[in-house]
């Protein structure tokens, strides 16, 4: 009964959190764009200011991942998102083109429902903070219960720099108690206008399924291919850097390493001088039954821990230093855990004949988990990168880079985010890098340019209205060879009777 009763206190603090960030954004939506930007960057400044406390507070409370990287992300998440989005037009006129006439207005969703993995949780707040207010929008954030105090802090950070500027601090809100049938109200809200899923399947699909709209993503489980013509030294440095940054929990960063039968030798040494170790036989097997839950997901106990850690776990020993832990495989698919997606510093390595198969490879992986999310090749050969660019179901193909890095824009032009879309491959609603511009309505005013008379063509010159060849008497009788076929229902398409 106890619980029953946590249930619906969740549920009326929800709907009360949704009523006072309507109450909030409709009178922000009166905002221009000065006023937006001023909101915007009084959070950026004070979610920067608190980067390490709210890093240190995530680290504690998750248990995943390194804090210094942590605080690395909540300033990608302040300052790098800030900078970019601060001279976009979102609100009133934000184009327009005189010469076509058309006047382009930035109207704002509304109030966003967004929900928070336990992964990421303080850098996701600090960007989606960000993007909902500048794009004019209220949010109502849906906690992962097991940050729920990392994500309720920084939220408190982004409310009181609200309410030192004299915005309505309740454009910033999150569920204090937050339970399954807290997260199901806030998505089916008739007064949320859009869900923003950024977490697991399950959470992706329910977000989906609530009648709401929604942009969520996607799992990942990217592959990087190491071409022959590739810097090996510097494509395992790339991949290290992305995978051990804090302990792979990104899930844009790599979760296998393809690589070609003529540089095998090659790239294992230089793993294993950078830190990788190649588990034997007996040991992989070990690790790899460890890697997974019963239910065949990631094993949440392991997740952003160290390479070391999950070692000690699986009952095996390696070197002092170790960095990556590698199992190599041959084969793909649900049952076999070194081919899907792992947020630890866990890799599987592919040797494959030549580019060609490594693509096949690649693609059988992506098809198998992560389709639509991003991958990352390493090559000096432009016409094989182009190629992967044409035939790999991701949405973003990173070259040359640490692809949890530059997945996110950091180490690339993409648009900075931590919520990235992976397309109807990856049955998401998007394939963006996702910004403020998603949280954004485009009204467009439109002027007449043609009366009708100018559109209308001649008679004679009228589309249709008379088939190639035909008289205006063979027409009638093709017509109604048709209509008498219609009405005796024998009718099928492509044949009227008329010329075969």
């Amino acid at each position: 009964m106890e619980l029953k009763d946590m249930d619906l206190v969740s549920i009326q603090e929800t709907r009360n959190l949704v009523a006072l960030a309507k109450k909030a954004q409709a009178a922000y939506r009166d905002y221009d764009q000065a006023a937006v930007d001023r909101a915007v960057a009084a959070v950026a400044l004070a979610a920067e200011a608190e980067a390490v406390a709210l890093a240190k507070l995530a680290n504690v409370e998750t248990g995943f991942g390194k804090w210094e990287d942590k605080v690395l992300k909540n300033l990608f998440a302040s300052r790098n998102v800030h900078e970019y989005i601060r001279g976009l037009k979102t609100v009133g006129v934000i184009n327009e083109d005189k010469d076509s006439g058309v006047t382009e207005i930035g109207v704002p969703v509304g109030v966003v429902a967004a929900l928070i993995p336990s992964t990421n949780p303080t850098s996701t707040v600090i960007f989606k903070s960000l993007i909902a207010l500048k794009a004019g929008c209220a949010v109502v954030f849906s906690p992962h219960p097991s940050a729920k105090k990392a994500i309720c802090a920084t939220v408190e950070i982004a409310r009181k720099a609200l309410d030192e500027i004299g915005a309505p601090r309740d454009l910033v809100g999150v569920i204090g108690s937050p339970t399954k049938e807290a997260t199901e109200a806030l998505m089916g809200h008739p007064d949320v206008s859009l869900i923003l899923a950024t977490g697991g399947t399950a959470m992706v699909k329910a977000a989906y399924s609530s009648g709401t709209p929604a942009i969520g993503v996607g799992p990942g489980n990217g592959p990087s291919f190491i071409e022959r013509s590739a810097d090996v030294k510097m494509a395992v440095k790339r991949i290290f850097d992305s995978k051990t940054f804090d302990n792979g929990t990104i899930c844009a960063s790599e979760q296998s390493i393809v690589t070609e039968a003529c540089i095998k030798a090659e790239v294992m040494a230089e793993v294993q001088r950078q830190g990788g170790y190649f588990l034997p036989p007996g040991d992989s097997e070990k690790v790899e039954r460890i890697l997974m839950g019963p239910s065949g997901t990631m094993n949440a106990s392991l997740v952003g821990k160290s390479a070391e850690h999950i070692a000690t776990a699986a009952g095996v020993s390696v070197p002092k230093g170790t960095r990556v832990l590698l199992g190599e495989e041959t084969r793909v698919g649900h049952k076999y855990p070194y081919s899907k997606e792992k947020l630890m510093p866990v890799l599987g390595f592919y040797v494959e004949e030549n580019w060609e198969k490594a693509c096949e490879r690649c693609i059988e992986i992506l098809t198998s988990e992560g389709a639509g999310h991003t991958m990352s090749i390493h090559s000096r050969d432009e016409s094989v990168i182009r190629e992967f660019g044409l035939k790999k179901p991701v949405s973003r193909l990173i070259v040359n880079s640490p692809a949890a890095l530059a997945g996110v824009g950091a180490t690339t032009a993409l648009v900075p985010s931590f919520t990235l879309g992976c397309g109807a491959v990856g049955g998401n609603a998007s394939s963006d890098n996702i910004g403020p511009m998603n949280l954004v309505d485009i009204r467009r005013v439109a002027r007449g340019l043609r009366e009708l008379e100018e559109i209308r063509p001649e008679a004679s010159e009228t589309p249709g209205r008379r088939a190639p060849g035909l008289s205006g008497e063979e027409m009638d009788v093709l017509v109604s060879k048709i209509m008498e076929k219609l009405k005796s229902g024998s009718f099928v398409a492509g044949q009227t009777g008329y010329g075969g």
